[in-house]
């Protein structure tokens, strides 16, 4: 591997209280911003900015935006100040041609992208630039995608998705304990087991994830999963990829994690 390719991760980001509380989730994600190589940009792709086309964030300065409800007043008062990079969103427009890509001047940065981001990197001293979920394309698309963007490692932008493998929050129990849902562990396990399968996109299992008894279930729509095909396709020939935290809240949510690299 080259001493400058950056890292791809993938990150369960779980709820947005993540941003205000410390556990081992956060723990990682601080652990990671101070011993993983400093990225001269970060390219966010998160469940939360899902689009029809693909756009991504142009401007020098993205909002934080609080794309959630019902939580303390605390966390809407929390700003991520991060630059933005328009020469970067340039670049990559161009990069993933002939798909065509919106410079997107309205968006800014979501839950899913700066509530990992302020913990990994709380100075907001790196550019960020986001790119959205195209929700009328398949999973191989994004897969592909993923293959298209990974040259940006090579030029210090590390790619930083967010998700959850299982996200299902109508059969979440609020209550919390350890009760997990037999359906929700079994699709979680297909995941660590496949997760270091190296194929094209026809035939990678977690390609076709919707191929497992469990995944309609751990996924009733696949935008917290669908970041993860971006990370796997940014991987190259032979690269070590790990999963180095994972878990399970609420019965229904996964937060396990892949790094590439």
């Amino acid at each position: 591997m080259s001493p400058l390719r950056m890292p791809a991760l993938f990150l369960g980001h779980g709820s947005p209280m993540n941003v205000l509380e410390e556990n081992r989730y956060t723990a990682f994600w601080r652990k990671a911003g101070k011993t993983l190589p400093r990225p001269r940009a970060i390219l966010a792709i998160s469940a939360h900015w899902y689009t029809r086309g693909t756009l991504v964030t142009a401007m020098a300065s993205p909002r934080t935006i609080h794309d959630f409800g019902g939580f303390p007043q605390a966390l809407f008062d929390t700003r991520y100040p991060a630059p933005g990079s328009p020469a970067l969103a340039e670049e990559i427009a161009e990069l993933l041609a002939p798909t065509p890509v919106q410079l997107d001047q309205e968006w800014g940065l979501d839950h899913g992208a700066w509530g990992v981001l302020i913990k990994m990197y709380p100075e907001a001293d790196i550019p960020v630039v986001q790119l959205s979920v195209d929700k009328t394309k398949p999973a191989a698309w994004h897969f592909e995608l993923g293959r298209k963007l990974a040259i940006l490692r090579d030029q210090g932008v590390m790619i930083v998705a967010s998700g959850n493998v299982v996200h299902n929050l109508r059969m979440v129990r609020w209550g919390g304990g350890d009760d997990v849902y037999p359906w929700a562990n079994s699709f979680n396990q297909f995941v660590r087991d496949n997760i270091d399968v190296q194929s094209h996109a026809e035939t990678h299992p977690l390609v076709n994830f919707m191929q497992h008894e469990g995944a309609t279930l751990s996924n009733p729509t696949p935008e917290h999963y669908l970041p993860l095909l971006y990370v796997l396709g940014a991987r190259q020939p032979d690269e070590p990829i790990t999963i180095p935290i994972d878990g399970m809240e609420l019965g229904a949510i996964s937060m396990l994690s892949v790094q590439v690299g």
